[in-house]
């Protein structure tokens, strides 16, 4: 039995590679990609741009954004082998264990081969992968076989449709468009490195999602909107709210959404979704999710010096556009997509494969006893 422990370091810190697509946590609160302050892309843009970007390397042209739309309106249908295979899925499995399933059979119906096609079969998982979540949930919960040629002029739009069905505002097509930019792309997190390990091996562009997804599915990555909902929801108001985080303060329970890994300072996604929810908000006539959502912030700073990242109040937007909580996080699937299969064909072009060391800690050398003399 070997006595000693790891450090538990888990590389945080640590230069692992390198990048053009991204940086993260500059001066504590910064974020960009290729360039680009991520205020001015969720101002000013949308995430077609913003997927172009991170896939071509530059800010799309009009006839070159209204042409890679068109690509991807077309490639937003499923092949009927992959739709029987959903409807086997029942409404029990975790919608992240569908994507993952999904995706992983597109690859076997719509294989990548060599890689001179993986400008093409990434477009191809941008598109598909909000139809693959929501056609398993509407037949799984609703029993409805979704049309999805939606001719939806974005991805939003197609995603809110094919959940959702009639849109109330155009205010929700918005703030699940900036959502999806806040959400593309954010350097060397668990689920991107492990897609740039699978690349690196020279594995197909499936495989790479699938295995990104695989960490995604893991509570320390992916899922803390959805714990900040389950959270919230918990609470009649917002003075209810500030005495049951303290009380779990002084239980040391861990409240989900709050700190990050690389920012030192703030998350700088907050405080864009953060605004988004008081629209939605007061849109809808809400006067409980999003004043307590506040008030746990409000405690969560004066009490740890904790702020709220990208999660937290993407958990009321989300739920006052009408989506069931469980598909929270195979929306940062849908989104992040484009930052996978971007760092999957940056790791291609300049490859080597990713095979650290790692430090023995285990017994010295000693001599194997036969097991007649054990």
């Amino acid at each position: 039995m070997v006595d000693k422990k790891l450090s538990g370091a888990g590389l945080r810190g640590q230069e692992a590679g390198e990048t053009a697509l991204c940086t993260v946590g500059q001066s504590g609160t910064g974020l960009t990609y290729l360039g680009y302050d991520i205020s001015e892309l969720a101002r000013d843009s949308t995430y077609e741009e913003v997927a172009y970007l991170i896939l071509y390397g530059e800010l799309p042209s009009v006839e070159e954004l209204d042409k890679f739309c068109t690509r991807l309106s077309t490639m937003r249908n499923l092949p009927q082998e992959l739709c029987a295979t959903l409807e086997s899925i029942p409404a029990t499995a975790h919608p992240m264990d569908v994507l993952r399933t999904g995706i992983s059979i597109l690859g076997n119906f719509e294989p990548e081969g060599d890689h001179d096609r993986q400008y093409e079969v990434a477009e191809r998982l941008i598109a598909a992968s909000p139809s693959i979540v929501n056609y398993w949930y509407q037949y799984s919960h609703e029993g409805n076989r979704i049309d999805l040629d939606t001719r939806a002029k974005s991805t939003a739009e197609h995603f809110l449709r094919t959940l959702i069905g009639e849109i109330r505002h155009d205010l929700f097509v918005r703030v699940m468009d900036v959502s999806l930019i806040l959400y593309a792309e954010h350097e060397f997190n668990a689920s991107t490195f492990t897609a740039r390990v699978c690349a690196s091996t020279l594995s197909d562009m499936y495989s790479c999602v699938t295995a990104a997804i695989g960490s995604l599915r893991g509570p320390l990555h992916g899922g803390a909107n959805e714990a900040a909902m389950e959270l919230i929801q918990t609470f009649d108001g917002p003075e209810d709210a500030i005495q049951g985080i303290l009380e779990k303060l002084s239980r040391r329970e861990l409240i989900m959404g709050f700190g990050h890994a690389v920012y030192r300072e703030a998350d700088p996604r907050n405080v864009i979704i953060k605004g988004w929810s008081e629209q939605l908000s007061n849109l809808v006539g809400d006067t409980k999710l999003y004043p307590i959502s506040c008030a746990i912030e409000k405690v969560m700073w004066e009490q740890k010096k904790l702020f709220a990242n990208a999660d937290f109040f993407h958990a009321s937007a989300y739920h006052l556009m009408g989506i069931p909580t469980k598909i929270f996080t195979p929306i940062f699937v849908i989104s992040r997509m484009v930052g996978w299969v971007a760092h999957v064909m940056e790791q291609r072009s300049n490859n080597r494969i990713i095979r650290p060391s790692a430090k023995y800690i285990g017994s010295e050398p000693r001599p194997f006893t036969p097991i007649s003399d054990r």
